[in-house]
């Protein structure tokens, strides 16, 4: 049953139990754990892939079969329907232009006495998307992470995904892989398929970014190899929050929630509301919704932990709440969701409006699913094509423009003791008078 809350203070700690939800007490362990298999990729390459891989996915590979092959690229298609299909060109078609709004400039302005300043983009040389396997297949990961960096300019991309149960890729997850323009693809998942991408082995490619979720070894095994390459972020169990008055559905409002929950027994699904009679509706609802769901007892644990409804006398104060929670997805089913998003400040997504469910934006209108978790809302932004890109900052004086810097600089010089600094500029400076 969904839990409802009144009392703000209640609320404020609920909502902060369930944004330090990740907070496992054996990430130390698993950290640990992570390290070793870091370590053996980079020490063993190819073969230690082919040891994990059997190890963790109980599938035999050898270094040959890591790379899937054109023969199964080409048998995916066989294998999905012409409705699916539309529906990933559909989708890299609206993922694609809406990143192509993104993409950064160049430029330079020329100041006074031939001073030349700007900011040079360029793209990183190769890009590496992980695609989880696990629960679910996951061909809007593969879209959402490959699509920006290609329309960054990303001249090699290169995406790991695990082997399924049965030994299997997803033929879906093939197909949008192809679509977004990927052809590169092995099938290793795990801590050592970020190890691989990091330091490379005998077959795969160290990539310089490396983006996409996964589950808490991957997240590690990103954190770790950090430094060594750039990373998207790391990424937590998903979330909702939705804000509600009595304009909303309790029936649409308890699929969004749901919507949610299903993902992960972790995910968090949150509802505040101006008004009890909605909050008791959806909760009610979510046990109707809940009762022949396909994923009932993974969709019940997420409810049941980090599922709750909150009741407040504004929006405003709804707003205060939502903000202290930093959420990934942010829903505003009330009347007016225009006038309401003058107060959030803080959140990856805002869905506004009652015809506006999030599952939108997790397939088809464009921006980007892959945000910030767990409170990263705060200070973190949704993927795009800036994560595959960087910038190079552009100066260029002349002689006459540095002499009308030098003595400001000589002072700067002086007083944190660098005199060479100095040195470089009054020795130019003397050139042009002698």
């Amino acid at each position: 049953m969904l839990r409802i809350i009144t009392q703000l203070e209640d609320a404020k700690a609920e909502l902060k139990r369930i944004c330090d939800r990740t907070h496992d007490e054996q990430v130390t362990e698993k950290e640990s754990t992570v390290r070793e298999i870091i370590d053996a990729v980079r020490q063993k390459g190819d073969e230690a892939l082919v040891y994990y891989t059997e190890k963790f996915d109980r599938q035999t590979l050898t270094p040959e079969t890591l790379r899937v092959d054109g023969a199964r690229l080409d048998a995916a298609y066989q294998q999905v329907s012409q409705g699916l299909l539309k529906a990933i060109r559909k989708a890299c078609a609206n993922i694609e232009a809406f990143h192509r709004q993104r993409v950064p400039t160049s430029w330079v302005t020329f100041e006074e006495n031939g001073v030349v300043l700007g900011k040079r983009y360029t793209p990183v040389e190769k890009a590496g998307i992980y695609v989880p396997g696990g629960r679910a297949s996951y061909p809007s990961t593969v879209m959402m992470n490959a699509i920006p960096a290609r329309v960054a300019g990303v001249s090699r991309i290169v995406m790991m995904t695990p082997v399924g149960e049965k030994g299997t890729l997803s033929p879906a997850v093939l197909v949008a892989a192809q679509e977004a323009g990927i052809s590169e693809i092995y099938q290793v998942g795990g801590a050592q398929a970020i190890a691989a991408l990091a330091y490379g082995t005998e077959t795969i490619p160290s990539v310089d970014v490396i983006t996409g979720p996964g589950n808490i070894y991957v997240t590690l095994a990103k954190k770790q190899v950090y430094g060594t390459v750039g990373i998207d972020s790391l990424a937590g169990p998903s979330e909702v929050l939705v804000i509600a008055d009595s304009s909303a559905n309790p029936v649409h409002v308890a699929a969004d929630l749901l919507a949610q929950a299903e993902h992960d027994p972790m995910a968090a699904a949150v509802l505040i509301t101006t008004d009890r009679a909605i909050a008791q509706a959806v909760a009610l609802e979510v046990e109707r919704q809940l009762s022949n769901h396909p994923r009932q007892t993974l969709t019940e644990k997420a409810i049941a932990h980090y599922g709750v409804a909150i009741v407040v006398d504004t929006l405003e104060t709804a707003a205060e709440l939502s903000d202290i929670f930093a959420p990934e997805h942010l829903e505003l089913e009330v009347e007016d969701p225009w006038d309401l998003l003058s107060h959030i400040h803080q959140a990856g997504a805002i869905f506004l409006g009652h015809d506006t469910p999030e599952a939108v934006g997790d397939y088809l209108a464009g921006p980007n699913h892959t945000l910030p978790t767990s409170g990263a809302a705060r200070y973190a932004s949704p993927l795009s094509t800036e994560t595959f890109m960087k910038h190079s900052s552009l100066v260029q004086y002349t002689r006459s423009a540095l002499a009308d810097v030098a003595i400001d600089i000589d002072v700067l010089t002086r007083a944190e003791g660098l005199p060479s600094h100095g040195d470089s500029v009054r020795l130019r400076v003397e050139d042009s008078s002698t």
